[in-house]
């Protein structure tokens, strides 16, 4: 199942910065080479190319974790810019700069969790529907015919549990995460991790999806 998963190869366009100098041309030739905690040191001492090469390095991961955790493709260019804002403003809370691509997930999924709870509290009361789920943005161009019946079946009953149950779920089986890595990104402990894991999979199973793998969550 995750091979019918896409994975965008493409970075949303950078809405945070404006034009460069020559300098930070230059500096983006060789941005390739620089390691994370250090391009977080520049731009925490106020060199805009360094973030600018964050926002390149890790701007398709950031999108493709948004699509995937909500199953379409609606506002996660706002979610991405959003979450890169966020991250400009509390760089001092980085306590270890090597590991900007996972802090940077923990905001993404921060934000979509909101964006999921809002979203299925107007659909609560009336004043919205749920999102369609949104087959080319989430599925591989490659993938089957049965892949993606079950891929939209599955997306259609994560969007009817709560949001924190969802995103442990898709962190878990469709993103292959670790439970320790799915605990990390939701900012909670491992055995709510795997409570969360547990009662999707439960409904799930309940509705007669197949489990996604075999191992206990």
């Amino acid at each position: 199942m995750v091979s019918a998963v896409a994975r965008p190869q493409e970075s949303p366009k950078l809405r945070l910065v404006g034009g460069r100098s020559a300098s930070e041309r230059e500096f983006e030739s060789t941005q390739e080479e620089v390691p994370d905690a250090q391009l977080v040191a520049l731009t925490a001492a106020g060199h805009r190319s360094a973030f600018e090469a964050l926002y390149r390095r890790h701007g398709s991961f950031a999108l493709g974790l948004a699509v995937r955790i909500q199953g379409g493709s609606i506002d996660v260019e706002d979610v991405v810019h959003d979450a890169f804002v966020q991250a400009h403003a509390r760089l001092a809370d980085l306590k270890d700069p090597s590991a900007f691509r996972a802090w940077l997930g923990c905001i993404v999924v921060r934000l979509v969790r909101t964006r999921l709870r809002r979203r299925r509290l107007l659909t609560a009361l009336g004043l919205s529907s749920q999102e369609p789920v949104d087959l080319d943005a989430i599925a591989s161009s490659d993938a089957s015919t049965e892949s993606r019946v079950l891929l939209a079946q599955v997306y259609a009953l994560l969007q009817t549990l709560p949001a924190s149950d969802r995103i442990a779920w898709t962190l878990r089986f469709i993103e292959k995460h670790r439970l320790e890595t799915v605990a990390e990104l939701m900012s909670c402990s491992l055995a709510t991790a795997k409570r969360r894991i547990l009662r999707a999979q439960r409904f799930l199973t309940g509705h007669f999806v197949p489990a996604f793998s075999k191992d206990d969550p």
